[in-house]
């Protein structure tokens, strides 16, 4: 502190400045008073007038302050990381001269980081040591499949994992806190998702939806952490995918292969995991519009749409040809069997409305014999064709039927949608019986065009404040003992009545719940943000 005065002093006044001055000066080196603390009491000038004639000695200058910064706070990202330590310093930001770059032995993250460096703005420059606000991507031993930990110290961000998705996973971090914040904070985020399986469903099979329309929702998943993309492209009202085996199937508005190829490759540098499904033996009207022979048809001659006659080889050769084809196309580890909504057995009595049905389960199975034993035998023998790729099989849950004398092979895993079609029994029968199930709740996860039977447009809202992964039928969830057999969830698109939204009012629909799914599903706590603050944060992270 400078002492400053108005004019010039003399006689008592220049007793007093010097001792005030004195005073100053004790002050800056240490007196428990700080300089112009307001606590300072002022000393009384000498009685003697020794104070005016001892020379005041110079001031002592003051040290320049260190800057201090308050522990940082975790980044704003959807879904929220789940665990982060704070740190006190400035943190990072995007800067001119900073680059991507990637540590020994992880040549396999470029796509990552090449990625993250356009996004950023950042110059991506391959194996090499970190610099001055650079950031480090590696693969390191250890941890839980798609974990990761960030480090921001020293102005740098390091990025390590034990697999690509992980790392992967941690830009997509880095990405969002950049977008809300402007840049990342100091400390560690450890990271990591609650469940193996997270995603979205399309039906493009009654709805013909782009190559484009559904690579950005690929790009979308990415950055919400989801990592499935189930495909529904054989039903009654279409089948959308070009054919080599079988294009008289294939309906006039469709994906080609080289379309295919294209989404796949996109998913693969987002680490989603595309899942086929054609579904069989019912919803294969298209199909049938080809082959009207493979029809089934009951005693009273209906013929029931989309069904064809299980007990009809020709059928079953037919699709069989149609999943060697596909699941040649498609790579991933899933493969969807459908299975669901079989309309023989949704009569009141099968075996009398479909006679022919019933004699051949008896002479394949004895007297015993059903017609649900039939359709389960005809879901296994697709399991079978299926099976050698090594991918892991799905069906819905009212494909799996109980008491019969043949039951689903056990290696096939639930989607579990209903309890409300026949066949269909609440989800505890299904995870007591020890199968791995995955949660398509219809009360919460499905947005249906048109909202036919009682379906409504789910809100992000309602799934945020009221839906788990536990939550598999209704509004109850199963016991918590289960949890680890509940695999994950995907939000199902299905297109009852394909035009009544466009492509892109859909893409607007589900954008908020499917921000709501992937917080559920990558942190089991409840969510610490209202919903007002998730929903103005998912809007202003979206890429």
């Amino acid at each position: 502190m400078r002492y400053s005065p108005r004019g010039p002093l003399r006689g008592p006044a220049l007793l007093v400045a010097a001792a005030a001055l004195t005073v100053v000066t004790a002050c800056s080196n240490g007196s428990p008073s700080g300089a112009g603390s307001p606590s300072a009491a002022p000393t009384a000038p000498s009685r003697t007038g020794a104070a005016a004639t001892t020379p005041a000695a110079p001031p002592t200058p003051s040290p320049t302050p260190t800057r201090t910064y308050p522990l940082s706070t975790a980044p704003r990202t959807v879904p929220a990381v789940r665990s982060h330590t704070p740190a006190r310093g400035p943190g990072w930001k995007p800067a001119a001269a900073a680059g991507v770059v990637l540590g020994a032995d992880s040549a396999g993250l470029a796509d990552e980081a090449r990625l993250l460096a356009g996004e950023l703005g950042l110059r991506y420059r391959g194996e090499a040591a970190p610099g001055p606000g650079d950031v480090e991507l590696s693969l390191g031993a250890g941890g839980a499949p798609e974990s990761y930990a960030l480090t921001v110290e020293d102005g740098r961000v390091r990025i390590t994992g034990p697999d690509e998705a992980g790392v992967f996973y941690g830009t997509r971090t880095l990405k969002q806190s950049v977008r809300s914040g402007g840049g990342m904070p100091e400390g560690t985020v450890a990271d990591r998702p609650a469940k193996p399986q997270r995603g979205l469903n399309v039906d493009i099979a009654r709805k013909h939806f782009t190559a484009a329309w559904l690579e950005d929702r690929i790009r979308e998943m990415g950055d919400l952490k989801l990592n499935q993309l189930g495909l529904h492209f054989s039903d009654d009202q279409g089948f959308r995918i070009e054919s080599d085996s079988h294009p008289e199937v294939v309906s006039k508005q469709h994906l080609t292969k080289a379309e295919v190829r294209r989404i796949l490759a996109l998913a693969a540098s987002r680490h989603v995991t595309v899942v086929p499904e054609i579904d069989s033996p019912g919803h294969l009207g298209a199909v049938i519009a080809a082959h009207p022979d493979l029809q089934l048809v009951s005693a009273s001659g209906r013929t029931p749409r989309g069904a064809v006659d299980v007990s009809d080889p020709d059928a079953a050769r037919i699709v069989d040809d149609l999943l060697r084809e596909y699941a040649a196309l498609f790579p991933g580890a899933y493969w969807h069997l459908g299975a669901d909504e079989y309309v023989a057995l949704m009569a009141k009595d099968p075996e009398a409305s479909y006679p022919q049905l019933a004699r051949a389960a008896r002479e394949a199975y004895g007297p015993s014999g059903r017609v649900q034993d039939l359709a389960t035998a005809w879901l296994n023998d697709r399991a079978a064709t299926v099976r050698p790729t090594g991918k892991t099989l799905k069906a819905w849950n009212d494909g799996f039927f109980p008491g019969g004398v043949v039951s689903a092979a056990k290696d096939i895993e639930v989607e579990y949608w209903t309890g409300k079609e026949y066949g269909a029994r609440p989800p505890l029968p299904y995870l007591q019986a020890g199968r791995r199930l995955v949660n398509l709740n219809d009360e919460y996860l499905y947005y249906v065009l048109g909202e036919p039977n009682d379906f409504t447009y789910p809100t992000g809202r309602r799934i945020y404040e009221q839906w788990t992964p536990l939550v598999v039928r209704g509004t109850a969830p199963v016991p918590a003992r289960y949890d680890a057999q509940i695999q994950g969830a995907r939000f199902a698109v299905w297109c009852d009545f394909s035009n009544a939204q466009t492509q892109d009012q859909v893409a607007a629909g589900i954008r908020l719940p499917l921000a709501a799914l992937a917080q559920k599903v990558w942190d089991p706590r409840k969510p610490a943000r209202t919903w007002p603050e998730f929903r103005a944060l998912a809007t202003k992270v979206r890429g």
